[in-house]
């Protein structure tokens, strides 16, 4: 299983560039979450569930996509 690394680059499959901040939980289910921020933007912050951040693009509902994952780490 993939694992996320925090201050790394990811990219969406959509294109854009993100830099990963954290993992964080909820306080109230204790379930994970990514925070991220858009590379060339930092005041564009986000959450997704780590899950949903390690999971494989859709590719019945985005056929032409080649990225295997919705985020793939860019600084290896």
């Amino acid at each position: 299983m993939q694992e996320v690394k925090i201050n790394s680059i990811y990219k969406h499959f959509k294109g854009h560039l993100y830099k990963v901040i954290g993992i964080a939980k909820n306080s109230e289910d204790l379930k994970e979450y990514v925070v991220y921020h858009e590379l060339n933007n930092i005041s564009n912050m986000w959450i997704r569930p780590l899950e949903m951040f390690l999971s494989e693009v859709d590719h019945e509902k985005y056929p032409n996509i080649t990225q295997k994952y919705r985020f793939e780490l860019q600084d290896k």
